[in-house]
């Protein structure tokens, strides 16, 4: 499965930035997703060994319990492909902050 088919799925998405903030068990997991997107246990678990199989997460066991933890390897591998693209973008962005600082001094010196 390709990197964008995996980080596609807002599920998917959702467990990444879970784990973005650090290691977490299979059953936090499951809680915070079950709550928001209202998805069974086996189906977050589905999702979470798509993770581990494309490489995005990997999981150890902790006594009964597995513990999840984001692999930055396969990120830097989608940074790495979108760095070609940044070009496009950037000055844009670079603008947008030149306007917004424009704005806030223009608001300062109104009031």
């Amino acid at each position: 499965m390709h990197a964008f088919d995996i980080l596609g799925d807002p599920v998917r998405r959702r467990i990444l930035e879970l784990l973005a903030g650090g290691e977490h068990s299979s059953g936090d997991i499951v809680a915070v997703v079950q709550g928001e997107f209202g998805i069974t246990q086996s189906a977050v678990s589905q999702q979470l060994r798509i993770l581990r199989d494309a490489g995005f997460a990997s999981a150890r066991a902790h006594g009964t319990r597995r513990i999840y933890a984001l692999e930055p390897r396969r990120l830097r591998e989608v940074d790495d492909w979108l760095d070609g693209f940044r070009a496009f973008w950037l000055p844009r962005l670079d603008a947008l902050a030149t306007e917004v600082a424009r704005g806030k001094r223009k608001r300062r010196h109104q009031e």
